[in-house]
């Protein structure tokens, strides 16, 4: 097996693809060969990965606007190389002067969308009352759920009586403690207050994620150079810095062309709700575009809020439907042939894996998880395609090869005499 500095990088070029992806495959199965744990490195294993997971969690306030910087800076990288070396700027003024755009088109577009979203939150009450009444076809349905859940309530209740006489038959003597609520007094002050702690939360967070941001950008590239001029060897130095690049150029890629891909989504249902009729369309253009981010639960959260859109808006029901199923049209020509066709194999990762890291950075961190899932998962598999131990791992959270989604498992010609044999041999 060839030492790992001499692994070669993932080809910009479908044809010399297979090769790499069966090079992959070999040292995978070499270090699968070659690895054994037993039940005690196991155990410190599990405890290691819970300890980590438990101070991601109570550390999220620090920690997220952090990862969150990391992020933003890979995707600001390009612009930054380009300000300073074509442009010959300073680093901390072409930092500043990226921060400043990027936040100020953001503010802007924030600002134009205030006032709508305002709006729709200040005619929530009547938006419901409208909804109730253009919903009233499912209301028979919906007593038969309820009819049937009392239904299901009462037997619960009977036959819970009837086992509490039989204990009590039995000789138990205890009594039931029935607990009482207490009247929820001060609502009003708790959701004040709670809210104004959340705002403060979120600033404190924002303002650490510009500052560490600022600081990534005018200085990161010194402390990638310190790190490696600590690795004891000269294949250290040059994994570590293989890692790098690959980091900052699939993940800077992915993160360039999804915002792209994603701005065109927005624009696209800006359009239609300006077609159709709908008001304010910049405010839904924006939610399309924010939501796109999210995989799979962000445009089915977007289809659910156009078709209550367009309940309020349009006369009809089947006029409502209209907004949702171009937004879902839309959807599923962006994620089924645009984005793959543009980031090809460049950027390929297991699909059942994606949805189990939105699920569990969301729960983790919430909608900043969610933000962040796809790009820590491409981020963790680079680290473990160039560490031969977490080889193996690599390889799982890969995606599937094109044009073998539909191959059989298994084959009896897929199993060789000889799988040890290197690729090519």
């Amino acid at each position: 097996m060839p030492p790992e500095e001499t692994m070669p990088t993932p080809p910009d070029t479908p044809s010399s693809a297979p090769s790499y992806e069966s090079m992959q495959q070999h040292r995978a199965r070499e270090v699968m060969r070659h690895t054994r744990m037993d039940l005690k490195t196991a155990c410190l294993l599990v405890l290691s990965i819970l300890a980590v997971f438990y101070t991601l969690y109570f550390a999220a306030s620090i920690i997220l606007p952090m990862i969150l910087a990391l992020v933003v800076n890979l995707l600001l990288s390009a612009p930054m190389r380009f300000l300073h070396l074509k442009l010959k700027l300073p680093k901390p003024l072409a930092a500043l002067i990226l921060i400043l755009g990027v936040f100020g088109v953001v503010g802007a577009i924030g600002t134009a969308i205030s006032v709508p979203a305002a709006g729709w939150i200040e005619r929530a009450p009547e938006a419901m009352n409208a909804l109730g009444e253009r919903l009233a076809f499912l209301r028979g349905p919906i007593h038969l759920l309820n009819t049937a859940s009392e239904r299901i309530e009462n037997f619960m209740t009977i036959a819970g009586s009837h086992l509490d006489h039989a204990t009590k038959a039995g000789g138990d003597d205890t009594a039931p403690i029935v607990m009482s609520a207490a009247p929820a007094t001060g609502g009003l002050d708790n959701f004040g207050s709670s809210l104004l702690l959340g705002t403060r939360a979120f600033v404190g967070q924002f303002f650490t994620m510009i500052l560490m941001l600022f600081f990534l950008l005018a200085q990161g590239d010194s402390l990638l150079r310190r790190f490696v001029e600590i690795m004891p060897t000269f294949a250290d130095k040059r994994r570590t810095v293989q890692i790098a690049y690959q980091i900052e150029r699939n993940v800077s890629l992915y993160l360039a062309t999804i915002t792209i891909i994603n701005s065109l989504v927005g624009l696209a249902n800006m359009l239609q709700c300006w077609l159709l009729g709908m008001p304010n369309p910049l405010l839904w253009g924006v939610m399309a575009f924010l939501l796109n981010y999210i995989p799979i639960i962000g445009p089915m959260m977007g289809i659910t809020i156009y078709f209550l859109v367009g309940l309020f808006t349009f006369p009809s029901v089947l006029q409502a439907t209209l907004p949702p199923a171009i937004y879902l049209c839309i959807h599923l020509t962006e994620g089924e042939t645009i984005t793959p066709m543009v980031l090809a194999r460049r950027f390929t990762l297991n699909p059942v894996l994606v949805m189990g890291s939105l699920m569990f950075w969301d729960w983790l961190w919430g909608i900043g998880g969610a933000f962040l899932s796809v790009p820590l998962l491409a981020v963790f598999k680079i680290i473990c395609d160039h560490v031969d131990i977490l080889t193996p791992i690599g390889h799982i959270v890969g995606g599937p090869t094109r044009g073998t989604n539909t191959a059989p498992l298994f084959t009896p010609d897929m199993i060789d005499e000889d799988d040890s044999a290197p690729p090519g041999k």
